[in-house]
């Protein structure tokens, strides 16, 4: 049997109160140990293990880190959500994704890496107007592959800071095509060769020495507030390929991510995305034109849910310099530190029509 130091200051202990015709060096040297011992676990009961210390924090996730690639400037990326497109690479790796309709029935999705930066991202989608204004919110690198005339036409007269898979395709710089995958669902960023691009052909500067200003993030101490809901449904149409479900995994205290029934996992690794904030907001959407592109109310406000830690509330959402937040009572209800994604569904059917919650 073995018996730990406390264990043996307590036998010691028995062992002299039992034995009064002990010789007396014994029991004072018994009597040493027993003070020895208590002396140490004294010791070690009031240590105390101090938290790490970080000099930074990554501004759109709110992790500490002593990295200085905080200042490194935000890329964002267009990537396709076709269902031919689909599993995507790099999209577990992405700070914050916003998710909304295009044309069509099929989300397209915008996701932003500044703190965690894979080798690759894709496949990359052609751009829309509204993703290049959520883009410029956080003065991104805006990243896409192609776009109709008009539009191509803005980017080109320097609408954002802006990299186009048209004039890099296939380059095995900053883009490259999968040959198991057919156009347009097989072009692909490759961020290697994206900084060295961006400087050298385009005069754009890749660090933001000021810092990105951070999103609004919870400390320790903060609670969080909201009815207890495990996973929510969100219908973007009546197409299988066109709803999105999130499920709390209470183990890892992340949400997963489901299209159909297909889980949304990296192609390149299985590693699932695993999200810590979630918000869907309603937004009016307007059919502009005879191909059925869309131009989405970006600015107006109005009602959203936030899941966080597999509770749910009711929020009211703003655009703040270029940013979607959330709000509640005239107050920004903070972020979970961890990543972000948002969903973007038109007002009609809206949050009522559109989204659906389970406690299963």
């Amino acid at each position: 049997m073995r018996v730990g130091k406390l264990g043996m200051a307590v036998l010691l202990g028995i062992a002299i109160t039992g034995c009064s015709n002990e010789d007396e060096q014994v029991v004072k040297e018994a009597e040493e140990i027993t003070e020895q011992v208590e002396e140490e676990v004294d010791e070690t009961s009031t240590t105390v293990v101090e938290e790490e210390q970080f000099e930074y924090n990554y501004p759109l996730t709110g992790i500490g880190t002593n990295d200085e690639s905080v200042h490194q400037r935000a890329v964002a990326v267009m990537v396709n959500n076709h269902p031919n497109a689909r599993p995507q690479t790099g999209l577990n790796q992405a700070d914050l994704v916003y998710e909304m309709l295009t044309e069509g029935d099929i989300t397209r999705l915008l996701a932003f890496y500044q703190s965690d930066i894979p080798a690759k991202v894709g496949p990359v989608r052609s751009a829309r107007h509204d993703f290049i204004e959520l883009s410029d919110g956080y003065d991104a690198l805006y990243v896409y592959h192609g776009t109709y005339t008009i539009l191509e036409q803005k980017l080109r007269n320097g609408l954002i800071d802006n990299i186009s898979g048209s004039y890099h395709d296939n380059d095995g710089t900053v883009f490259e095509r999968a040959n198991y995958r057919k156009a347009p669902h097989n072009s692909y960023l490759l961020f290697d060769g994206l900084n060295g691009v961006a400087t050298d052909r385009y005069n754009y500067s890749v660090t933001n020495e000021a810092g990105i200003p951070p999103l609004p993030f919870m400390s320790d101490d903060e609670e969080i507030s909201g009815d207890d809901v495990q996973s929510v449904m969100i219908t973007y149409s009546n197409s299988y390929y066109a709803t999105v479900e999130y499920v709390y995994d209470q183990m890892k205290e992340k949400y997963t991510r489901f299209t159909g029934e297909d889980q949304t996992k990296d192609f390149e690794s299985d590693i699932p995305v695993l999200i810590d904030n979630i918000m869907i907001v309603e937004m009016d959407h307007q059919i502009i034109d005879e191909v059925g592109r869309r131009d989405i109310n970006l600015q107006s406000g109005g009602k959203g849910y936030l899941l966080q830690k597999g509770k749910l509330q009711e929020i009211d959402w703003q655009n703040v310099d270029g940013r979607i937040l959330p709000y509640k009572d005239g107050q920004y209800v903070k972020f979970l530190p961890g990543k972000t994604w948002i969903n973007i569904i038109p007002t009609s059917p809206g949050l009522a029509g559109a989204v659906s919650t389970g406690n299963e």
